[in-house]
């Protein structure tokens, strides 16, 4: 009977898989690739025990949307298609990213076990514990080439669920346009959600704002924030992770390209992560503003998020105040 049970588990995530079974749609084509990734995928979800497997086939029902527990396996990599693979890898090009090719394009979320321990001899094969790493646009800043040692440091003693409260590290304004909507959203946990709607949710709850007539245009991009996005203070600066639907849009002071007066905005896609603040380059920055760039509320100590609608010279909106559903992250450390 369990072995039925697991049996039949087993079967539904390869049925949940993203990579579809007609050839050519997903760059792995050919017939022997494909039996090669069924067996790569059998070979590793036999090293789940049945627990595992139930809690691996609900993140992947619910795309994340439910609290689900690390899935730790051996860190041992398996054959695929002439290469070899590490069983993160190998899920997230399952379930999440078909186009995947290194495990070096992930980041685990600051939440998973295997965040900041490398050399652990086993690994969370989560699909929903991980971000995909935006990489630096053209022509890129010359401080945002990011060091993989940086990124997966561990957390520090003021971040670990034991450790003494602190005080908070910032504050989340959300904003109409023009408009604030509600109070200051303060943060003391190391992470918090903010979304508008998200199955067992806890965090910034952006749907129960309630604001007189909103325009069409507010609505209707109001329905797209969705799962929303994830913002952490971890060891090398703050993160952002788009967990919605649709793509955010970003802006700080070290985002910009120093001494320029061109406004950098990134385009951060679903699923991707990007670091939204540096604290050690805040420092080094003499970020210079030009007053025909600022448009409503402004900090140097700040990031400015807009969902589904950029701004900037690459796009209609000139400032974030025309975006209809926006956010503006107060980072309390320089304060």
């Amino acid at each position: 009977m369990f072995r039925t049970k697991r049996s039949g588990l087993v079967r539904r995530l390869w049925r949940s898989r993203l990579i579809p079974d007609k050839e050519g749609e997903d760059g792995i084509g050919k017939t022997g690739e494909k039996q090669e990734l069924k067996s790569a995928t059998y070979a590793l979800l036999k090293r789940l025990k049945e627990k595992a497997l139930d809690t691996l086939l609900e993140a992947v029902e619910s795309r994340g949307g439910m609290p689900s527990d690390c899935v730790m396996v051996s860190r041992t990599e398996l054959r695929f298609g002439g290469h070899v693979a590490s069983p993160q890898l190998l899920v997230c090009k399952l379930y999440r990213w078909s186009d995947l090719q290194h495990s070096a394009q992930l980041k685990p979320l600051c939440e998973c076990r295997s965040f900041g321990a490398p050399d652990s001899p086993t690994v969370c094969c989560n699909p929903y514990h991980y971000s995909r790493l935006c990489g630096p646009e053209s022509p890129p800043p010359p401080y945002s080439r990011l060091s993989p040692n940086e990124e997966h440091k561990p957390l520090d003693a003021s971040m670990s669920p034991d450790a003494p409260k602190q005080s908070h590290w910032c504050n989340v304004a959300y904003w109409e346009h023009r408009t604030r909507v509600g109070r200051l959203y303060t943060v003391y946990e190391h992470s918090v959600s903010i979304f508008y709607d998200l199955p067992q949710g806890t965090g910034f709850c952006l749907g129960q704002l309630n604001l007189e007539h909103r325009s069409s245009t507010v609505q209707r991009t109001r329905g797209k924030i969705g799962y929303g996005i994830l913002l952490s203070k971890e060891p090398d600066g703050v993160w952002a992770y788009n967990r919605s639907e649709h793509p955010i849009f970003v802006n700080s002071p070290t985002l910009d390209v120093p001494n320029s007066r061109t406004l950098v905005v990134r385009k951060v896609m679903p699923g991707y992560s990007i670091k939204v603040f540096d604290y050690e380059r805040s420092f080094l920055l003499r970020h210079t503003t030009e007053a025909d760039l600022l448009d409503g509320p402004y900090d140097p100590n700040s990031v400015r998020i807009s969902f589904a609608k950029g701004w900037g010279p690459c796009y209609s909106r000139q400032f974030i105040t025309s975006c209809p559903c926006w956010l503006e992250i107060l980072l309390n450390n320089h304060r």
